[in-house]
């Protein structure tokens, strides 16, 4: 089979490699759809993320759906968590599996991902795809559970206007997310153009980032009130910033992006003088169920965020649009 591994920055190469043999507790899956993530760009272009740094040559690849290929639910399609957690340590048994102390995750560490033709992972991961729902839609349903999660923790209620800074995939599902949790009104900023119309096309109030000045277009929109909620999603500090700036005494501010370098910054005083909580997402927990339901109800629209879509083959051609971020959500399919 045909596997794409990273041996060190920017040196993704394609190998053929035999199928694994599926364990016990294991399907074999054969992989139809993989959306490159933000993380999975740290891995390719700084070959670390935070303290974790590439030590073997890694099959990057966390968001993904495909077809089981062995076993009694042979021919079933699936979507896949990637998250393996163990089940019996502490905070597993205090029903935070993200949080696990023997979690294994799809793309990290020792622990191979999905860019590659065929994959054995553990049957409990594995949900049944609808008929309605697509390979790509399948794979989608990891950065919505991010999303769900990334939600959760603002404490969205009815009524509320809520900040959202960073439009890439994940921040235009927090989008969806929390109009579906009550939000009344969401405001949403970023620096590329065409990551502003597609939140304005889920029905967000939009600025361009720049040098924080849109923190005064945010008051302004909310006659000076500011937002209820505030959700960073954009692994940028000045998004941060924004983000501390625009929320109201005593609410949350969600911090779900990424930094390069291992990093986050931002003013302590008026944070401090707010009152604010500041709340950090370590991925997702028990939210595919959820995010299945949303979007086979028609309640969150993933397809329009897939943008880009390559052939295992051209994965270099796909690392790098999404690089460039020309677009949402670059998907490889099989």
């Amino acid at each position: 089979m045909q596997v794409a591994r990273l041996h060190g920055v920017g040196n993704l190469r394609l190998h053929d490699e035999p199928i694994p043999t599926p364990a016990s507790s294991e399907s074999l899956v054969r992989v139809k759809a993989v959306g490159i993530c933000g993380s999975d760009m740290h891995w390719l272009t700084e070959g670390s993320i935070g303290d974790m740094r590439l030590e073997q040559p890694l099959v990057l690849g966390h968001e993904f759906a495909g077809v089981i290929e062995s076993g009694p639910q042979r021919g079933q399609r699936v979507a896949v968590d990637p998250a393996i957690a163990c089940g019996v340590c502490e905070f597993c048994r205090e029903g935070n599996p993200n949080l696990c102390e023997a979690l294994r995750f799809a793309g990290v560490g020792a622990c191979d991902g999905a860019l590659r033709e065929y994959v054995a992972w553990e049957t409990h991961c594995l949900y049944p795809l609808p008929d309605a729902l697509t390979d790509a839609d399948g794979a989608m349903l990891e950065p919505l559970g991010v999303a769900i999660h990334t939600v959760d923790l603002g404490h969205v209620r009815p009524g509320m206007t809520v900040g959202v800074f960073g439009c890439g995939s994940i921040g235009l599902l927090v989008i969806q997310v929390a109009r579906v949790a009550g939000a009344t009104r969401i405001i949403a900023t970023d620096l590329l153009p065409h990551r502003l119309n597609a939140a304005r096309a889920l029905g967000a109030t939009t600025f361009q980032a720049h040098d924080g000045e849109e923190a005064d277009a945010v008051f302004a929109a909310t006659n000076k009130r500011g937002v209820d909620a505030a959700f960073e999603v954009a692994g940028q500090n000045a998004a941060v910033e924004t983000a501390i700036a625009v929320a109201r005494p005593g609410s949350r501010v969600v911090l779900c992006g990424i930094p390069a370098g291992d990093r986050t910054s931002f003013s302590a005083s008026s944070a401090r003088r707010k009152g604010l909580t500041l709340k950090l997402v370590r991925r997702m927990k028990h939210t595919y169920p959820r995010a299945l339901r949303l979007v086979e109800g028609g309640f969150v629209d993933v397809q329009s965020l897939v943008t880009h879509r390559f052939p295992l083959e051209q994965v270099e051609q796909a690392f790098a649009v999404a690089q460039r971020r020309e677009g949402i959500k670059v998907m490889v399919e099989g």
